[in-house]
This record gives structure tokens, C-alpha cells and sequence, in this order.
């Protein structure tokens, strides 16, 4: 789980409350409409809570298995009312999330040599660079000494907004000219890191979906030249999403997942949305672990994911 276990595995709860209030309230009108007037949990109850999940961005897939949890539940445990459904929908999730949870053969710091080098990937526009920074100020604030390598040279603007992040953290931050070649970048991020005794680099890179082919050609050749200095590098490799763009992310998901081994992910600007469905979703089924949330504009609004925390917030009536 790299550093995760660093930060604890729950998220602060008023934090979570603000910045899932629009998707909480959105969610349970809908679950609210396909239960109004009845009282016993029947085929009818449960089409409209398949439709109100869909329509929250949990997606079909994971929404048809919540759904047919429910109806082995509703028919093991019978005379269950719909009274009952609320607290019924929130285990089943919990349950089907946990089932899910893939915390895969990814590297820990206690399993490396420092640094320990993550690299983050992502569309423009998704909070990455901004992601980054929140990523640096919670390993400073743990004790670790950070580097930031701004391998996105496509934009100016990309390597002029981690560098401001890197004074407000207080972390050094490896750059080049805009157009410079992303792996060289790398290459001296980490020789620079390795030289100084860093504990973890962060590696940001160009958000562009221009075609699978070049993506995964420019990935791999990140990779392949970080190797040359950190053997096993990266140790992990983050996509970033945006949660507010609903099934845009999971598209996006699809896409980064095609062209490199993602490791893990960070789903950002839950706050101010409705969307918020969209991370059980994404957790189920994509299977890499969902390590960070974005609930807001502050640097300490990145968030560590608890699925059990996260879907009771989501789903509980107040």
C-alpha cells in the first residue's frame, strides 16, 4: 500500500460530510422516489433503485451487482421492509467494495530502497499537478523528504504551477525547458533525489490523450529511463481523475489503464458535486485501489479512501 498506511485509513469525517453533501442528498432523493408508498421490497423497488444508482454515476456494472446482492438478501432474509433498504444498500456496498479491494503486489517504502518514486498520470484539467502538491505536503508533514520532477514539458503552464506548489510545500522541484524531452527530465529528478537522500520523488507528466500508441510509447520510456537510476521504478503509478465529470472519468479510466499498469488512484473535486457514485463505481470495477479523494480546495482536503467510511457517507440518511 506504499505510503498510505502512513497518512491512517480514514478520512476526516466533517471534511467527508461537506464534501459529499451534494451526492448524499442527490442519491437518497432518488432512492427516496423509488421507495415512496410502499412497504415491502419488490421487483418495482428494486428497478427504481437500479435507475437512481445509474443516475448518481455508479455505472451499470457495479449498480446491476448491488442490485442482485440486495435481491438474495431480500429473499434470505425474508419480510424485510422498505424501511430497511437504506441500511441494506449501504452493506451490500460495503460488502461488494470489500470483495473488490485489490491491494496487489504494489511495492511499500519498507520494500524498496529509497526513493520511492511515484509517477502520475492523468488527462489535463483533472487536478494532477494540484494533486501532486497535496501528495508532497502530506509526506512532508509524515517526515519524508520529497522531490518533484515536472515531466509534463508539454504545457508551460504545467511546469510553472508544480513549481508554485513546490515553494508552498517546501519541497524542490526538477524541471527543464517546456519541450524537453519528459524522460530526461525524469532521468535527473531522480539522480538529483537519490544524490540527496530523498525519501519519496514525485514524477508528473504530460496530460494529453493523443492516441493509446504515443501515450504508452512516452510511459514506458519514462519508466524505462527511471530504472537506469532507481531500479523497480516507478513504484507506483497514479491516475488521476476528476469525480465531477461523472462517466468522463471512467472513460478516462479505461483509457490510462489500456496504455500503462495503473497502480493506484486518486479521484479528485468531489466537492460541489453530484457525482460522488461515480468512485464506487471506478473502485469496482477497474480493481486497482482508489487511495485518495480531492474534497476540496486546501492543501489538506486530499484525503486518504476508506471505502466502508466513504460509502456510509455517501448513502446513510442523516
Amino acid at each position: 500500500m506504499a505510503f498510505f498506511g502512513l497518512f491512517g485509513g480514514k478520512t476526516k469525517q466533517e471534511t467527508l460530510d461537506k464534501g459529499l453533501q451534494q451526492s448524499n442528498a442527490s442519491v437518497l432523493s432518488k432512492i427516496g422516489h423509488a421507495i415512496a408508498g410502499r412497504s415491502t421490497i419488490d421487483d418495482d423497488v428494486l428497478d427504481d433503485l437500479e435507475e437512481a444508482l445509474i443516475t448518481s454515476d455508479v455505472g451499470v456494472d457495479t449498480t446491476l451487482r448491488i442490485i442482485e446482492r440486495i435481491q438474495d438478501r431480500v429473499k434470505r432474509d425474508k419480510y424485510v421492509g422498505t424501511s430497511e433498504l437504506n441500511r441494506m444498500l449501504v452493506e451490500e456496498t460495503c460488502a461488494l467494495l470489500a470483495e473488490n479491494d485489490n491491494n496487489s503486489d504494489q511495492p511499500s517504502l519498507a520494500d524498496t530502497q529509497s526513493p520511492y518514486v511515484i509517477m502520475v498520470v492523468g488527462v489535463n484539467g483533472v487536478g494532477k499537478t494540484t494533486t501532486i502538491g497535496k501528495l508532497a505536503y502530506m509526506y512532508k508533514q509524515a517526515g519524508k523528504k520529497v522531490y518533484l520532477g515536472a515531466a509534463d514539458t508539454f504545457r508551460a503552464a504545467a511546469v510553472e504551477q508544480l513549481c508554485i506548489w513546490g515553494e508552498r510545500v517546501g519541497v524542490p522541484v526538477i524541471k527543464q525547458q517546456q519541450g524537453s524531452d519528459p524522460a530526461s527530465v525524469a532521468f535527473d529528478t531522480l539522480q538529483s533525489a537519490k544524490a540527496n537522500g530523498a525519501d519519496v520523488v514525485l514524477i508528473d507528466t504530460a496530460g494529453r490523450l493523443h492516441n493509446k500508441i504515443n501515450l504508452m510509447n512516452e510511459l514506458t520510456k519514462i519508466k524505462n529511463v527511471m530504472q537506469k537510476v532507481v531500479p523497480g521504478a516507478p513504484h507506483d503509478v497514479m491516475l488521476v481523475l476528476d469525480g465531477s465529470t461523472g462517466q468522463n472519468a471512467f472513460e478516462q479510466a479505461r483509457q490510462f489503464t489500456a496504455a500503462t499498469q495503473v497502480s493506484s488512484l486518486a479521484i479528485t473535486k468531489l466537492d460541489g458535486t453530484a457525482k460522488g457514485g461515480v468512485v464506487l463505481g471506478i473502485s469496482d470495477q477497474f480493481k486497482i485501489p482508489v487511495r485518495y479523494i480531492g474534497l476540496g480546495e486546501q492543501m489538506t482536503d486530499l484525503q486518504p479512501f476508506n471505502a466502508e467510511q466513504f460509502v456510509k457517507t455517501l448513502l446513510s440518511s442523516k
